[in-house]
């Protein structure tokens, strides 16, 4: 059974307390988290190895960091140390109509400033079956966005699956530099991840009959999407995961797959959220999991959606919860209730 490689950038969460305003609030909840490392520890939740690759400094924030990772299950023996510094992020939690705010401090950051030679990609890959990235890594750097076009190629020189979550982020680049750099890298994905919005903003692909802001979804809008993606990169797969916001704390959410030819849309689930950060990562862990745990396209499709809904209960980057807790919800019981 091989194993899932990831790479990106883990950071440092510092987090508002009880729905405070940044401007309220006198201290903060530290965690850790970032894209790829949320997906890598979803996927060893489940039981399948996964490693974590990323550049970090040596000093005690950085160690704790990976202490937490490694006590989670996920490999950290292919971490780059240098630099001066760790990302930094802050979470302001929204409440009803006021949305979450996220404010980055990571410029020059460990692995923004990381080079080619940091990395022995072919070490990195020996064994291994699967690689995730998503849209944020190379949006950090020119080196980053570099680096990562190099661990493509090696991924697939080594036969491994390649999946990517767009993940715009309209803080990190403009779409005009998104679509630039993700176009060149797309020839070497399999699988590709978005929501909602991504395909828009990176390749101007839009959903017809769709309002993001009102939260109206059209879901032929999506399957064209999906068709036409496949068009431009002849992916294997395209996952759209689809988030109707009614407010910051409710959300309705279901995703769709488009594999073979084929559609398949999954149920969907009225979600009362405790911490939607790492949501989209959660999904991708699940989809990444179902996969190379050999299920059908639908039930690889209900898996990742209900291991994303039980994420939106977790407070923290990181979705810990195990694969028989995604199978029951899956299957149907979504109650809530005591389990004794």
């Amino acid at each position: 059974m091989g194993k899932l490689v990831t790479f990106g950038e883990l950071m440092l969460r510092l987090e508002a307390p009880e729905r405070l305003r940044i401007s309220q609030t006198h201290s903060y909840n530290a965690v850790y988290g970032g894209g790829e490392a949320n997906v890598a520890v979803s996927a060893a939740n489940y039981g399948m190895e996964a490693d974590f690759v990323t550049r970090l400094p040596k000093n005690p924030i950085a160690e704790a960091a990976i202490t937490e990772l490694r006590g989670l299950g996920v490999g950290v023996s292919h971490i780059a140390r240098g630099g001066e510094r760790m990302g930094i992020y802050f979470v302001e939690h929204g409440g009803s109509q006021r949305a979450s705010n996220v404010i980055y401090d990571r410029a020059h950051s460990a692995i923004a400033e990381a080079s080619a030679s940091d990395f022995d990609w072919d070490a990195i890959f020996d064994g291994a079956e699967r690689f995730h990235f998503t849209g944020i890594t190379p949006a950090l750097s020119k080196s980053c966005a570099e680096i990562t076009k190099e661990a493509c190629r090696a991924a697939k020189s080594h036969g491994v699956i390649v999946s990517c979550d767009l993940n715009y982020r309209k803080k990190l680049w403009t779409p005009d530099e998104a679509n630039a750099v993700m176009s060149e890298l797309m020839q070497y994905v399999d699988v590709c991840i978005a929501n909602e919005e991504d395909a828009d903003k990176v390749f101007g692909i839009h959903a017809d009959g769709t309002d993001v802001s009102t939260g109206k979804l059209s879901d032929e809008g999506y399957r064209q999407v999906c068709r036409k993606l496949t068009d431009r990169f002849g992916f294997s797969s395209v996952a759209i995961t689809l988030r109707e916001s009614k407010s910051a704390d409710d959300n309705d959410w279901s995703a769709m797959l488009y594999r073979g030819g084929e559609f398949y849309k999954s149920k969907k689930y009225s979600i009362h959220i405790v911490d939607r950060v790492g949501g989209g990562d959660s999904f991708s862990g699940g989809l990444v999991y179902a996969d190379h745990a050999g299920m059908d396209a639908q039930s690889a499709l209900e898996f990742a959606v209900a291991a994303s809904c039980l994420k939106h209960s977790i407070v923290g980057d990181y979705n810990r919860v195990t694969r028989d807790e995604v199978l029951a919800l899956a299957g149907g019981d979504g109650s809530g209730r005591v389990s004794r």
